[in-house]
């Protein structure tokens, strides 16, 4: 069930490294693969009444797996996203409650 949401980065670019980026991090996780899921926010941003190319972002939306298994994940994710040109990434994660969080209307 992580969930990662790609922002200032181009879909093409998240279809380009999204086999290689589950399969690692699949590995790490120990979860199905079918757990994950990835979106690409089509946001626009604005900077001083201009259109601005945003700043490229992964946000994480998991149950937590500790600090360490974080930290693998996040250079694992930086890693792929740098490898088709973006630099400067940011990787947010965010720790899910699991009696917060529901499937068929049942909590984990």
């Amino acid at each position: 069930m992580p969930m990662l949401r790609f922002k200032a980065i181009e879909t093409k670019d998240v279809c380009t490294i999204s086999k290689e980026l589950i399969d690692e991090l699949q590995e790490l996780i120990q979860c199905p693969r079918d757990y994950f899921s990835l979106a690409v926010d089509k946001a626009e941003y604005v900077r001083d009444g201009e259109i601005v190319k945003g700043e490229p972002i992964v946000e994480v939306s998991w149950f937590d797996r500790g600090q360490e298994i974080q930290d693998k994940a996040a250079k694992i994710i930086t890693k792929y996203v740098n490898s088709v040109g973006y630099t400067n990434l940011d990787v947010i994660f965010f720790v899910l409650n699991e009696s917060r969080y529901y499937e068929n209307g049942e909590h984990f």
